[in-house]
């Protein structure tokens, strides 16, 4: 991989009641090493995606180990040509990653954390379900091969399929994969919560997997959809060919993109019917100011 810019996502589930005070600090910290992205900070930790040069990545990193007393916090990285965000945000939520449920504490019950070298042997199991519990949208343009999607268009709909599902009715083995591996560390202990023994997870995600496992070994098609302006990254952690609807925050293909419904900012085949004329407008002039900004 080659490029200018390291993008880091990170996540850790740890207690941090003070993560109020911690925000003006990091976004400090992020700020004067001209770091950009996004941080979400919450009583139960950590999780973001981060990018800047080598250096203000490393010092960046060291700092929020230390500021958050998390020295083994761990990331993924991967290499882009441009910036890949638009700003810097450090945001206070009540989750890091919004599911909904109460009682849910990955620190104290969660799935088998499974290392990406070991993954391809488990899908190899006959008994294991494999659930991609992404979105319907991320899981649209890749996902493992034989993987179920629940279906969702955000993650507080999983508990509801998870308890309802009939693929699960009979408390298989399951094995689970997001991203980056935020989304299973709350998904896998929710179905451990729910009577499930048998649980795995893909440790690091699919981003951890691509970096790790040869791409001869690699059982991963299609592209993985990624929450910053690369819009999806390749198996080889390259940015992809989506673009990204700034009506629906859909990834668009290049027929979506050639289609008569799209009209860049303003709407896509997937949302043309969705939004009304007001919206529209509403869009045209978002677009409009977006690439003044750019000449700027």
């Amino acid at each position: 991989m080659s490029g200018d810019f390291v993008v880091a996502a990170l996540y850790r589930f740890a207690p941090l009641p003070d993560y109020a005070d911690l925000r003006d600090p990091i976004e400090l910290l992020c700020a004067e090493n001209s770091v950009r992205g996004t941080l979400l900070l919450a009583p139960e930790g950590i999780n973001g995606t981060i990018a800047g040069t080598a250096p203000q990545i490393r010092k960046v990193l060291e700092g929020l180990k230390s500021r958050l007393r998390l020295p083994d916090l761990e990331h993924k990285e991967s290499l882009t040509g441009t910036m890949p965000f638009a700003r810097l945000k450090v945001r206070l939520k009540k989750e890091i990653v919004t599911m909904g449920v109460t009682g849910i504490d990955p620190n104290r019950l969660t799935g088998d954390h499974v290392d990406p070298a070991d993954w391809n042997a488990l899908l190899d199991d006959p008994d294991i379900v494999l659930i991609d519990a992404r979105n319907a949208y991320e899981v649209a343009i890749g996902t493992f091969e034989g993987a179920i999607s629940p279906d969702t268009t955000s993650f507080r709909e999983f508990p509801q399929w998870a308890r309802t599902s009939e693929i699960l009715q009979d408390k298989p083995k399951v094995a689970m994969f997001c991203t980056g591996g935020i989304r299973c560390e709350k998904a896998a202990a929710l179905l451990r919560q729910e009577g499930f023994d048998e649980v795995y997870q893909l440790k690091g995600g699919i981003l951890k997997y691509l970096e790790s496992v040869p791409g001869a070994e690699s059982r991963w098609n299609g592209e993985c959809f990624v929450f910053d302006e690369r819009v999806s990254v390749d198996g080889d952690l390259k940015p992809g060919k989506y673009q990204l609807c700034r009506a629906c925050r859909m990834p668009l293909s290049g027929a979506d993109i050639a289609s008569p419904h799209y009209s860049e900012g303003i709407s896509c085949p997937h949302c043309i019917d969705r939004h009304s004329d007001a919206d529209r407008a509403r869009f045209a002039e978002r677009q409009k100011q977006m690439a003044q900004a750019k000449k700027a």
